[in-house]
Formats: C-alpha cells, sequence, structure tokens
C-alpha cells in the first residue's frame, strides 16, 4: 500500500498511533497530571517556556502562540514564550557559546523557580534539550519532555514524560501536538471556569 498510496499509508499510521494513545489509559492519565502541572504555574503567575529542534521547534511555537494568545476561548493571555523563535539569541548563543546552549542559556535568563519548561523532543537525545533540562532543573523549574518510543531515556531528566507510541518521527510529532492540543483545551477551560467564579 506505501508503494502505491504513500498519503494513504500515512494516514493509516497515525490512525493506528492515535488509536493506540487513545486507548492507553495510563498514556492519558500523564497527559492530564501534565496539564494539571502547567495548570498550576499559571495559576501562581509563573511561565511556560517552550522548546525544541526542526519540527518540535514549530510545535513549541504552535503550542506557546495557543496559550498566551488562545485556543478556542477569548480569555487572557497567559504566559508562554517559545524560545525558538528569537534569532538573535539564537545566533548569538550558538556563536559564543555553541548551540547545545542556545536554550539553557535562555533558561538561564528567564527561568524562575516555578516556571515550566516543556521540551519537545522526538529522539531524546538532542544535546540543546539534554543541556536545556539540565539547567531548568538547576533553576528551580518544573521539567516536561515529550518524546517518542525510541527517546525514554529523556525520562531522567524529566520531573514529567509524555511518550508518544510511536518511533515514526512525524507521527510522534502528531501525537504530541494532538495531546498538546488537549492539554491548551484542558487550560482553557480550568483557567476560564475558575475565572466565572472569582
Amino acid at each position: 500500500m506505501s508503494q502505491d498510496d504513500p498519503i494513504g499509508a500515512h494516514l493509516k499510521q497515525s490512525l493506528a498511533a492515535l488509536e493506540r494513545a487513545n486507548g492507553d489509559a495510563a498514556l492519558l492519565a500523564n497527559a492530564r497530571k501534565i496539564a494539571a502541572v502547567m495548570i498550576a504555574a499559571l495559576r501562581a503567575g509563573n511561565k511556560i517556556l517552550l522548546i525544541g529542534n526542526g519540527g518540535s521547534a514549530a510545535e513549541a511555537q504552535h503550542i506557546a502562540a495557543e496559550i498566551i494568545g488562545r485556543y478556542k476561548q477569548d480569555r487572557p493571555g497567559w504566559a508562554a514564550i517559545a524560545l525558538t523563535t528569537d534569532t538573535s539569541a539564537l545566533t548569538a548563543i550558538a556563536n559564543d557559546h555553541g548551540f547545545e546552549q542556545v536554550f539553557a542559556r535562555q533558561i538561564e535568563g528567564l527561568g524562575k523557580p516555578g516556571d515550566v519548561l516543556l521540551a519537545f523532543s522526538t529522539s531524546g537525545r538532542s544535546p540543546n534539550i539534554l543541556a536545556a533540562l539540565g539547567k531548568a532543573r538547576e533553576c528551580g523549574l518544573v521539567t516536561i519532555g515529550f518524546t517518542g518510543t525510541k527517546g525514554e531515556a529523556l525520562g531522567s531528566h524529566c520531573d514529567h514524560l509524555f511518550v508518544s507510541p510511536s518511533d515514526d518521527t512525524p507521527v510522534v510529532q502528531q501525537i504530541h501536538l494532538t495531546i498538546a492540543h488537549g492539554i491548551c483545551d484542558e487550560i482553557e477551560q480550568t483557567l476560564m471556569r475558575e475565572a466565572t467564579r472569582k
């Protein structure tokens, strides 16, 4: 099927991974726990910092925009910053300190205790992601990793780890974005519900 219909084959593979995720009670409970951690940080006036490389950088930017802008409801903006977007900072840090430090250096300057670092890494092995998670822990941030089945070793660097049930990079990223959208919905509904009670 894949040679004759690569689009259909990709959709079939993606659907199978989504169904595995949807049928995994532990995975869903973990995603809800991650949402609760992010809600608690935002409720306390802290911020979410997001990082990733390549397609994962795009996911970091996407989810930061959903949090600071809006997901589905008109409401106040909440603090979320993708550390993948400032080309001057990225290139200066890479030039002066090495590419491994492009996120860690920003976390050192921007991160405060109680903030959350959300790191997307399909491989779980990117040196700049590992350096960032280490710096985040030093600075008192809560660390969350999103990875695939080949990246579970990332868990030793994270307070919370979400593992997409696939080892295929595009599918891993699709699951990440789907779960992250669900988390954005949970954040928005919870914080807006709390705001109406005040």
